[in-house]
Formats: C-alpha cells, structure tokens, sequence
C-alpha cells in the first residue's frame, strides 16, 4: 500500500504541540529518546498523539519549522536558567537522592549563599538580633558563620546566654532538614533572600576555630566558665585549638619559610607577647644580625595594646596553617607517632 500523499498544511495554523510532533520525528531516534525523558507522562502522552495523527508533512513545512525555530532561539529565545528549573528539569530523567546529592552541591538544602551574606552582616546588629532568639536557633546560626564571624558575634552576646548558646553547640547532632529550614526561613525574612547549605562538621573543631578567632580575654572567659560547667568539652576544644604557642611543633625549615612571609614589625608585636622559649626558637632560625635587630625593634616598642598583639599571633598562625595545607610546611602533631626521624 503506497504511503499517504504529504499533507498541505498551512503553517500558519500548525499548533505549538504539532510542532512539537514534528520537531522530534525529525530527530535522530538518540536525540529524541533524551528529549522525551525530560517530560513527565502527560507531555509525552499529547505529543505522542499528535506525532501518530501527523501523517506525512511535507519537506517545505518542515523546513520552516526549523528556520523559525532558529531564528526564534537566536531574537526572542533568551534562556534563564535558575535552581528551580534545573531541580525540575533533573527529576525528570535522574533519580531523587541523586537529585538532592547534586542540587545539595550546588546551593546547600535550601540554598548556599544567604550564610556568605550573613557573614557580612555587622557583628553588633546580628548579635542584638540573635540575642532575642532561642538558644538552639542562635547555635545552629553561629555554626554556620566563619569562625572569625562566629567569635565576634559570639563575645557580643551576654556572657551567660552565650555560654548556654556553647553548650548548644557542642551536643548538637547534625541539624534536622525542617529545623535549619524554619531558621533560614527567619533569618531569609530578617536579613537576606538565599539560603545555605548543612554543616556536618564535629562541632569541637566547629568551636575550636572560633575560640582560636577570639582575642585572649574573650577566649580565657568563654574557657574558664566552659571548663566549670563541662570539663570534657573544654579540654577537647582545647586540644584542638591552634594557638601561637602551638608553632614551637615547626620545624627550622617550617619555621625559617613562615620567616620570610611575615613583615617585621608584626613579628616583633607577635614576639612581643610570646613566651621567652618561643622566642628564642624563633631567634635561633634568624641570623644573628636579623635577631639583634629585632629584639632591638621589640625592646623599643614599649608598652603595647594586648589586641595588636593578639591580631599579630593570629596572622601569624593563620598564615601557618595556610603553608601547611599547601604543603610548604609540616606541623607536628603532639603524638609521639607523628615526631619525625632524622
């Protein structure tokens, strides 16, 4: 039985789902095949209908089809792209957790970039606002600030509510979907329009930064009510604390690089405040000339403000800490299996 005789169409009468029928019969089985998983049964079922009725369609209407289509795409077919579509359009062709793995990449459970806002937000007015909160709301917001961000929010709170907002902290498992949702809810109304994603770091290391970030009042107040209140705490976030002191554990060759990164005068302030056997580690790995003139800057510095050299010892540490993720220097661990044998 010979085919049907093409059909005299008038494209201009052609519907959007015709269209549809015949942009994908004019695919390659492949191309088609991946277009069709990206619709749900309903769209597949009305195009699928449309594409059986279609019959033969001459070769002029299909190309007039693609010409205003290309031409459609490249004038008026400007693509916007936003986490919405990109969710909609993946559940169509992957599975759910495989969904959430990748949109939980690309901006956190419900949205990364409302806590990098966050972190910006002046440290006064986020604590006068969080300090009206519940407890458990303000720990699940201070962890996920920046630990610098977290310590000064932190040391704006009243001393016994902020204490209660530590302990918070570190009994906290990882936070439930709905909780951190109804707080990103709050803050989203309050302070900014984007979410973040979960934390699941250990929340001693979480706490470990943070005091490392605080200034030395601040850090030995927080500690000595901690260690009243919980002992074991306090000693764990102790232990995982980076302090100035702690970089006696590099060695010469760590010791000399970190020399050569840090100005003068803010090694003087930082040397200033060190205990005298850091110092002299420090001397040691200068040549004596460099050591005399910097005892000399030190001797003539005078009296100084403990928060310069606070702000010194910090850098200094911040900076180590930066070598040795890049793998410029070695920071011994305190364990006995970590001491290097020469």
């Amino acid at each position: 039985m010979p085919p049907p005789p093409p059909q005299k169409l008038d494209y201009r009468k052609v519907s959007g789902q015709e269209k549809a029928a015949m942009l994908l019969l004019s695919l390659s089985e492949e191309a088609a095949t991946k277009l069709f998983a990206m619709m749900d049964p309903e769209e597949i079922k009305e195009i699928s209908q449309h594409m059986s009725r279609l019959g033969t369609v001459r070769a002029e209407v299909v190309e007039k089809l693609f010409v205003d289509f290309t031409d459609n795409m490249s004038t008026h077919g400007t693509l916007m792209g936003s986490f919405e579509s990109t969710e909609r359009l993946l559940r169509k062709v992957l599975g759910g957790e495989a969904v959430e793995g990748i949109m939980e990449d690309i901006r956190g459970p419900a949205g990364r970039t409302m806590w990098d806002k966050l972190n910006n937000v002046n440290e006064e007015l986020l604590a006068n606002y969080l300090k009206n909160e519940y407890p458990q709301t303000v720990a699940v917001v201070i962890t996920k600030l920046a630990p610098e961000h977290a310590a000064n929010v932190l040391s704006l709170l009243p001393d016994a509510f902020a204490l209660e907002v530590v302990q918070r902290m570190l009994s906290m498992e990882n936070v439930q979907k709905d909780v951190l949702n109804d707080v990103e809810a709050t803050l989203r109304t309050e302070f900014m329009s984007n979410l973040a994603r979960t934390n699941r770091r250990d929340s001693h290391e979480v706490m470990a930064e943070i005091f490392n970030n605080f200034d030395r009042s601040t850090e030995n107040r927080f500690m000595a009510k901690l260690e009243t209140e919980n002992q074991e705490s306090a000693e764990r976030i102790r232990a995982l604390m980076f302090t100035f002191e702690d970089l006696s554990r590099l060695d010469p060759s760590g010791i000399q690089t970190l020399l050569r990164q840090v100005d003068k005068p803010k090694m003087a302030l930082a040397l200033k405040g060190a205990s005298e056997g850091l110092r002299e580690l420090f001397f040691a790995n200068m040549s004596t000339r460099v050591a005399r003139l910097l005892r000399e800057d030190m001797e003539g510095m005078g009296p100084v403000r403990l928060r310069e050299v606070d702000d010194a010892q910090v850098m200094m540490v911040a900076l180590a800490k930066e070598l040795a993720t890049k793998g410029e220097i070695f920071i011994a661990d305190d364990r006995e299996e970590d001491e290097i044998i020469y």
